[in-house]
């Protein structure tokens, strides 16, 4: 597990600008912070490496792909089925995120989907099915006010 020591000043400076825009190009990111392109692209291949970048994707409309309806189902299971359960739990249709949590239910499913009769067949034939699953709570989501991936990083001295 990396630690923020092992990130200085000119990394969090390049973390924070791919945060805000992951295409940005290299030569605009070495201009930013004052260094060689060549330099800058060794050191997001490092941080690549180390694992603190994790990844790039694109964020799509899901509304032009028919994927407007977003909601979060609390998914309560059986004692002892928490093995099989995340695999499972992770190919449902339409699941963009599960979280293990604590508390009464055992896995928040973020889904997203065309509509609530895709959603109710989703609850019921896909989830509803998976041998362990005690019961659900679905929360439909009328308004998305902030949404982010971005991870808040220490200020730069």
């Amino acid at each position: 597990m990396t630690n923020q020591r092992t990130i200085d000043e000119i990394d969090l400076k390049i973390l924070t600008i791919l945060q805000e825009k992951a295409r940005v190009p290299n030569a605009e990111v070495a201009r930013q912070i004052g260094m060689a392109p060549s330099a800058v692209l060794e050191r997001i291949r490092k941080l690549e490496d180390r694992g603190i970048i994790d990844g790039y994707e694109v964020r799509l409309n899901p509304d032009i792909f028919q994927q407007g309806l977003l909601a979060f189902i609390y998914v309560s299971v059986h004692p002892g089925c928490s093995a099989v359960m995340t695999t499972a739990l992770a190919s449902v249709s339409g699941v963009q995120d599960v979280h293990q949590i604590a508390g009464d239910d055992g896995y928040l499913l973020k889904v997203r989907v065309a509509d609530n009769a895709v959603l109710g067949r989703i609850l019921a034939e896909e989830v509803g099915l998976i041998e362990g699953v005690h019961h659900t709570r679905t929360q439909i989501v009328l308004n998305t006010i902030k949404e982010t991936r971005k991870i808040p990083l220490p200020p730069i001295n």
